[in-house]
């Protein structure tokens, strides 16, 4: 992940109400929300949800998909894990020690990851 986007990323997820929605979606799984689940459960106003979802989107750690007449909104697990590795890139100089609980905390997030 270039710096460019992991800014774009980390700007989208700074919002309580957008991160409250990543981390719905996160839970949620491959299998994604609908829009109206979203909205109902994050307890939010359809445009206020809309222009969230939009930031996601635009900076890549949301997709969606269309079914029937609903729009599915599922996180994007390979965005999720390259910031994640973006930011434990040159972790604590290599010490182990420091670095060893931090990739366990990645590898277990990892095993969310679609195959």
């Amino acid at each position: 992940m270039e710096s460019q986007a992991a800014v774009a990323a980390l700007s989208a997820l700074a919002h309580q109400g957008r991160l409250e929605i990543f981390r719905m979606l996160v839970r949620a799984g491959p299998e994604g929300l609908a829009a109206g689940d979203i909205a109902r459960a994050a307890d939010t106003l359809p445009n206020t949800l809309s222009a969230s979802l939009n930031i996601l989107s635009h900076a890549g750690l949301v997709t969606s998909r269309r079914e029937g007449r609903s729009i599915i909104y599922a996180a994007a697990y390979d965005a999720m894990s390259g910031l994640l590795a973006f930011l434990m890139e040159d972790c604590c100089g290599g010490d182990a020690a420091i670095c060893a609980p931090l990739a366990g905390i990645a590898n277990r997030a990892a095993c969310c990851e679609p195959a």
